[in-house]
């Protein structure tokens, strides 16, 4: 079976340009690629046809070849090029990569994604994190802090391009700007990145001196954060722009700074919610009272304690705890107090203890007349 006219699988002229070759591929691939028609053994001799047919005519030295002398240029293995279906399986190489950039590169950020080269040998500069500590009395505040952040900027002398002042890089001759090459090795055509532009696309003659063309330098910066009252532990703030300088003039990558909340001496926290445990003496838990409380803003608060209050219950103080971060609603501070028993007493408060036990009637104690009541039963129980 003879094969097809190159253009005519792709569906072009022999006036066609390289972008409507490119544009007519792309077309084409999307709809015949092997995941789109599982099963389909048509389709995947189509798509195979038209990576071959393009792998052809997308180089100029080759499509010169073909327009020249028909298939006869790539039979028995005239231009390097393998011969029939040089591109093995499912297509490899700069045409598998741009069929991957149109189905999934708008999903996965475009071509344009970080760490990925641009035109003009382009390419966004690394993200950056930064630890951060603070107080719970800053992250109840809130705070704006000054930090030091090492890292790359563009350089000034080149303004960021890394050529030297007066010239500008140019199309690597090597691999014609695409910052990668292909070799055939046997049924396949391997794509790897440049050797001589290293995958940029272009070259650079006259490299500035002072970045030694790489258009940016090391260089400490100072940064002003605000940081929002009642961020959290593990709060991310990001920075855009004020990571890495770009190389050759790419975009900044951003700067990611991670804030970690040290553990408070008084207040533990649960979301915009503050504990805080507060010991009573038994007197005052007995007797009732009133007790004064700290809040994290500074200010102290009285809180009154109930006669016969057990350890371990609640009081809740309303908008006394943290506020939320980019609300007007703000937390509640909860108080438990702990009834403290008395240590080093004296003889006479010894004396005086005894007393009040000889004194006291299972009233006075319900929870323990309860409790030791059950353990009769239990008791009893196993006797019977």
């Amino acid at each position: 079976m003879s094969k097809r006219d190159f253009y005519d699988v792709l569906g072009v002229s022999r006036n066609a340009t390289a972008e409507e070759l490119k544009k007519a591929y792309r077309s084409q691939a999307k709809k015949l690629h092997p995941d789109q028609n599982p099963d389909d053994k048509e389709a995947e001799q189509r798509f195979k046809e038209l990576n071959e047919a393009y792998d052809a005519l997308k180089d100029e030295q080759s499509r010169a070849a073909y327009d020249q002398f028909g298939h006869a240029a790539f039979d028995g293995g005239m231009g390097g090029r393998g011969g029939p279906g040089g591109m093995g399986g499912f297509g490899a190489g700069a045409s598998m990569s741009d069929i991957f950039d149109d189905l999934f590169g708008e999903f996965m950020g475009g071509r344009g994604g970080r760490g990925r080269r641009g035109d003009g040998g382009q390419m966004r500069g690394h993200d950056l994190r930064y630890n951060m500590e603070i107080s719970l009395e800053e992250a109840f505040e809130g705070k704006k802090a000054q930090i030091r952040v090492p890292g790359s900027v563009a350089c000034e002398v080149c303004h960021g391009s890394g050529a030297a002042p007066g010239s500008s890089p140019v199309t690597c001759p090597t691999c014609q700007g695409h910052g990668k090459v292909r070799a055939s090795q046997g049924f396949f055509t391997v794509e790897r990145t440049c050797p001589t532009c290293h995958g940029r696309g272009q070259t650079i003659d006259k490299p500035c001196t002072a970045c030694h063309g790489a258009g940016r330098v090391e260089k400490e910066r100072t940064l002003s954060v605000n940081i929002p009252a009642g961020v959290e532990d593990g709060t991310r703030i990001r920075l855009s722009g004020e990571g890495e300088a770009g190389m050759r003039g790419g975009p900044a990558g951003d700067l990611y700074i991670f804030l970690s909340v040290r553990p408070h001496r008084l207040f533990e926290r649960d979301g915009a919610d503050l504990f805080c445990r507060v010991p009573v003496s038994v007197a005052t838990a007995t007797l009732g009272g009133e007790i004064e409380v700290p809040t994290l803003g500074g200010k102290k608060v009285k809180v009154k304690v109930p006669e016969g209050a057990q350890s371990g219950r609640q009081f809740r103080l309303r908008s006394k705890g943290m506020p939320v971060v980019n609300s007007r609603e703000t937390g509640d501070l909860y108080i438990q107090i702990t009834v403290e028993t008395p240590v080093n007493l004296t003889k006479k408060q010894k004396e005086l203890m005894k007393e009040f036990e000889a004194a006291s009637t299972p009233g006075n104690n319900p929870e323990s007349a309860g409790f030791f009541a059950k353990v009769k039963e239990f008791w009893d129980g196993f006797q019977n």
